[in-house]
């Protein structure tokens, strides 16, 4: 399938207008900073490595600026390597930001999402453009594209590069960037993953030359041996199933982790886990913080863990998947969630 085809079979997110819009600030900026969320993710990182990618193809150079550490596995992206990490260099990230004549903002919907970095894109002049995929998109930017019905960023983001008709310059190497974020969002398209477009645009990835099996391997199937124990000592002792209420959690202090010798990571893919388990529709995973405890979570059919986590925890995300940060003690943040089960079987829907 060529250029003048996918479009037809693609079916298209933005209107005309806005993609001459956004063409013309591409064509416009010199100075392009990337930025993305805390804690970036793979669709975080696939999608701002894609769009550094797709700008140097236009001539282009762009600077990545990521909140804090990125996953280890993610830094095989091309371009990982080299984002700023503005917990390490923040002073640069700063000046990266106001020296921009535009600014790209990749998987966020609010400037709280980057964290230290919100203060210094308030303050920059430079136009804004937001790709994402999450609700309730706050009004900051000079464009938005977003659609929180679309499973990925990077699904959003292959829609925009045809949208501009740069599809014949997606090489190898985006191709990647693209399906790592795809992938990774919808846990290998096991959820989210509905959407007959998702697997043109896959086929289309493929056919630019996109190794999918060494994607899954370095994203899903490469652990330490720390790894490992922790997520089998998790699963062992740590695991509540709530059988009346189709619900699990897993908690995890921070003496445990470090009894494992956590790194950032470790844990990823962990909260899904008990939903392999017949009447367990969704789970919770909680791990003990500096100050607050992470909150993530997954459900099956149409379980909104996004109410869920909005409603009590701090935070959102998609129906199946979401997260958030609970301020108080990781004994609270469990007993919070146990105090809702009873509550969760009428208020929501089941499987």
């Amino acid at each position: 399938m060529r250029h003048n085809e996918e479009t037809s079979v693609i079916s298209q997110l933005i209107d005309d207008k806005t993609a001459r819009t956004l063409r013309s600030l591409l064509d416009e900026s010199d100075r392009i900073v990337i930025l993305t969320h805390m804690s970036p993710d793979g669709d975080a990182i696939g999608s701002s490595t894609a769009m550094q990618r797709m700008l140097a193809a236009m001539g282009k150079e762009a600077r990545i600026i990521i909140p804090d550490m990125m996953l280890a596995s993610l830094r095989r992206l091309p371009g990982a390597k080299e984002a700023t990490d503005a917990t390490r260099y923040p002073d640069f990230a700063a000046q990266l930001i106001a020296d921009a004549d535009l600014i790209i903002c990749l998987d966020f919907n609010e400037l709280n999402r980057i964290g230290r970095l919100a203060p210094h894109v308030e303050k920059a002049t430079a136009p804004k453009v937001l790709i994402d995929h999450h609700l309730n998109p706050s009004d900051f930017a000079t464009v938005t594209i977003s659609h929180p019905e679309a499973s990925s960023t990077c699904y959003v983001l292959f829609k925009v590069f045809c949208a501009l008709e740069l599809f014949s310059d997606i090489d190898k190497k985006t191709a990647e960037c693209i399906l790592t974020g795809m992938m990774t969002d919808t846990g290998n398209f096991s959820y989210n993953a509905s959407d007959p477009d998702i697997y043109i645009i896959v086929a289309e990835l493929l056919r630019k030359g996109a190794d999918k099996e060494r994607i899954y391997r370095e994203q899903f199937e490469t652990h330490s041996a720390n790894s490992l124990r922790l997520n089998a000592y998790a699963l062992l002792n740590k695991m509540e199933v709530f059988e009346d209420a189709g619900a699990a959690l897993i908690i995890l202090t921070r003496a445990e982790l470090n009894r494992f010798h956590y790194t950032k990571g470790d844990t990823e893919g962990l909260v899904n886990r008990p939903l392999a388990i017949p009447g367990v529709y969704y789970s919770a995973f909680m791990r003990e913080e500096d100050g607050y405890v992470k909150v993530s979570m997954r459900s099956l059919g149409k379980f909104p863990v996004n109410e869920l986590c909005h409603d009590h925890f701090g935070g959102g995300g998609h129906l199946n998947a979401a997260g958030g940060e609970f301020e108080g003690t990781l004994d609270e943040a469990a007993d919070l969630f146990r105090s809702l089960l009873e509550t969760n079987k009428t208020k929501y829907p089941t499987a």
